[in-house]
């Protein structure tokens, strides 16, 4: 079977938000709440206080997004719920009234689209929550309920609130907060196969699906992929897969997942021991022990061995989301270490994708504090985001860093050489994750340019033959073209 990928995703650059988090709107809009006492913008956020981010700050942010080079934006779930983070869904068909209502939806897609910048939504699909109608007609009417068989009961009474009672109900991760769907239930299949196509109607360019590996109903993504592409066949469907995906990346369900097994090696390699452990535990990518360059390559070329091309392609690569620590924080505030990482995730095979405020420098230990509102101006590391930008751009000019083959060519102690190949065009990277000043001499035989040019770094370059001679400073990284 020729395997079948959104064209649109290999060249896409993509920036996570957090909506509650990222930007409040201007007045006068259409909110819910325009006066309310939320928590401070700027103060250590709590695990169930708001802060008032909404889609219409969204709106006023996208020429921002555009000029930093983002042409897709992943949300985290916008659909009324009664959680900061909104994994706790009440109505799938309608956007939560603090963010906007669906008028502010509506107006931040049109102005999207005119910039040419996808919208991606979050999929909760495996499980509801405690106020989801459905799930309230059974707290209400116990058995009576003729929505009983759309969730997984054991017994009465049901207890959501009372953890002094057993739950009688499943819920995800074992929280009663979070009834898990009856997908064996067609009902429930055809009503979640609705809601996808909904959404897609209304004009978004894909679904991130939340836990997809927690639906064991056999054929359930199949149809899933089949209806949503019949709407849009260029739509993009990413699963939260942390471990080999294999199972769903055969060209039938998913079109990507999210990339941890390039975070974690990636991490482990440009922190090293650096990496603070207690910000990475009860994670399920593995940050540690520190990596040298030649277990890196090892890691990075079975990773690369495990898909198709087509869906390398059209992985959502990442450093850092709404479910770890940022990438700050977990290198103990080690600045180059996000410098370096961001050199290899704007070079790898997939999307890159950015997590809402690292690009100016923002940290944030584990949930809740990786979820801070996004800083003011003034407390923006230009540096950071000078080089985000700069990384960004030149992915966006070099059709290479975007679709050309992987080759490493070195990966001796603390530098990593590898290049990115198309016809007509090769770019070589190079990375020095040491203390110390790397000098090394490469064979690139099989390559068939000489790329001199400096385009990112610091790096003392010079051939002979198909000798590369390279001196990299310490902690540092370029790219040659």
């Amino acid at each position: 079977m020729e395997i079948q990928t959104p064209d649109w995703v290999k060249h896409a650059v993509f920036y996570q938000i957090f909506p509650d988090r990222f930007a409040r709107g201007t007045q006068p809009r259409e909110l819910l709440l325009k006066h309310s006492r939320w928590e401070d913008w700027h103060a250590i956020p709590t695990l169930q206080g708001y802060k008032g981010g909404n889609l219409w700050g969204v709106v006023d942010k996208l020429d921002y997004l555009q000029e930093l080079g983002i042409n897709a934006i992943y949300f985290t779930p916008i659909f009324q719920s009664a959680s900061n983070h909104r994994y706790h869904t009440h109505d799938y068909y309608q956007v939560d009234p603090m963010l906007g209502k669906t008028g502010a939806f509506r107006e931040l897609l049109l102005e999207a689209h005119q910039r040419n910048i996808k919208v991606v939504l979050d999929g909760v699909f495996n499980h509801s929550s405690r106020g989801f109608f459905f799930f309230h007609d059974v707290l209400e009417n116990g058995p009576y309920s003729p929505w009983v068989d759309w969730f997984k009961i054991h017994g009465w009474p049901l207890s959501p609130y009372n953890g002094d009672f057993p739950a009688n109900y499943d819920g995800w991760a074992d929280n009663r907060a979070l009834p898990v769907f009856n997908h064996d239930n067609p009902e429930v299949r055809e009503y979640i196969m609705e809601i996808a196509e909904y959404w897609i109607k209304f004009g978004i360019d894909g679904w991130r699906l939340d836990v997809p590996f927690e639906v064991k109903t056999e054929g359930f993504w199949q149809e899933f992929r089949d209806r949503v592409k019949a709407i849009n066949p260029d739509a993009y469907i990413v699963g939260e897969v942390w471990h080999d995906a294999r199972p769903w990346l055969d060209g039938t369900q998913f079109d990507g997942v999210m990339n941890y097994l390039f975070t974690g090696p990636t991490i482990a390699f440009t922190a090293g021991d650096r990496v603070d452990l207690s910000q990475v535990k009860d994670r399920d990518y593995q940050t540690s022990p520190p990596m040298f360059a030649g277990e890196y390559a090892e890691k990075m070329q079975q990773l690369l061995e495990m898909y198709p091309w087509e869906i390398q392609l059209t992985q959502l690569n990442l450093l850092a989301s709404h479910d770890t620590a940022r990438l700050l924080s977990i290198a103990g505030d080690d600045k180059p270490s996000v410098e370096l990482a961001t050199l290899l995730l704007m070079t790898f095979p997939g999307a890159p994708s950015i997590y809402y405020g690292d690009e100016v420098g923002l940290a944030g230990r584990l949930d809740p504090d990786s979820r801070r509102g996004f800083p003011k101006d003034e407390d923006w590391d230009r540096e950071v985001l000078n080089y985000h930008r700069e990384l960004i751009a030149l992915r966006h000019a070099h059709p290479a860093l975007r679709t050309g083959t992987y080759k490493v060519l070195s990966a001796q102690g603390t530098l990593y050489v590898f290049a990115r190949q198309l016809p007509g065009e090769e770019l070589i990277v190079a990375v020095n994750v040491g203390t110390n000043p790397c000098e090394q001499t490469v064979d690139v035989s099989g390559l068939n340019y000489h790329p001199e040019k400096l385009l990112y770094g610091k790096a003392q370059v010079s051939w002979q033959d198909d000798k590369l001679s390279l001196t990299v400073p310490p902690r540092s990284g370029c790219i040659l073209g």
